[in-house]
């Protein structure tokens, strides 16, 4: 998959295997719910889900601009696979994450690549000084720290980002809490948060919105998604969504591939100054 918040590659995703439909909805069920989740590695989707990539390619790009940096700082790396995947870093390039098993993840990948990891809550303000860093990425930051963000950019110094947008996955969502409502996401709508980063004093240069299909092929893949995306559906267990799962596990094997779908939107925020 790569199923929504998840992908780290601008690769086309593969065709898809068959489902496998000779398999009960306990053993799918079984095999998901035993499935490592920390880091935001999705290789496990390879066949049982996919997702279109945004036409940006942020991995490829982001690796541009960290390469030309001479200070950079990624936001919520999670287990640093998107940080990692590029060929090149700044002469000082360090990483933030707040979850502790993601922490001693990228940790683990960045260090012997000379990339610092700091352990810092999203909630919290940044721990470094003042326009430290010319380059600031992030890739789906849960809520973006506009005046942080802002405050440790060196004047001149840019934001560059994929965020994600309004309503995204909200098929999943709403198959097993019901309707939610439209305000519920309105703070990812790329406009709002465009209004945002220039309250912080940020100009925004690039804004691109894009919505992609995704499709889960069997009950395995939502069950692990929702495992793994723990905000999309708060407090996920099998056994409190039993029904509903069976249900779209059912759905699945008459109808074809549960189909949803994702918003990303890029975003380049800039710092005035020389």
């Amino acid at each position: 998959m790569t199923a929504a918040d998840a992908d780290h590659s601008d690769r086309t995703p593969r065709t898809p295997r068959t489902p496998r439909t000779a398999r009960t909805f306990e053993d799918l069920v079984a095999e998901a719910e035993a499935a490592p989740t920390e880091g935001w590695d999705f290789s496990w989707f390879e066949g049982r889900a996919t997702e279109e990539r945004p036409s940006w390619g942020y991995a490829r790009s982001m690796a541009e601009r960290i390469a030309r940096a001479s200070a950079a700082l990624d936001l919520q790396t999670g287990g640093g696979e998107v940080l990692a995947s590029a060929p090149a870093f700044a002469p000082l390039t360090v990483a933030t994450e707040g979850w502790p098993p993601n922490v001693a993840k990228a940790t683990a990948l960045l260090h012997p690549r000379g990339v610092a990891v700091v352990a810092s809550s999203e909630e919290a303000p940044l721990p470094f000084a003042d326009e430290a860093f010319d380059l600031v990425t992030s890739r789906h930051p849960v809520s973006p720290q506009w005046a942080e963000i802002a405050r440790v950019l060196k004047q001149g110094g840019t934001y560059f980002a994929q965020h994600v947008g309004p309503r995204s996955v909200f098929e999943v969502v709403e198959y097993f809490l019901g309707p939610q409502p439209e305000e519920q996401s309105g703070n990812r709508h790329p406009d709002r948060e465009r209004a945002h980063a220039e309250a912080a004093g940020l100009e925004v240069v690039d804004l691109r919105a894009e919505r992609l299909r995704i499709e889960f092929l069997d009950i395995g893949a939502v069950v692990h998604f929702l495992r793994k995306v723990v905000w999309m559906v708060p407090g996920f267990t099998v056994d409190a969504y039993r029904p509903r799962l069976l249900g779209l596990h059912e759905r699945i094997e008459a109808e074809g591939p549960f189909v949803a779908h994702s918003t990303r939107h890029l975003i380049e925020a800039r710092k005035p100054g020389r």
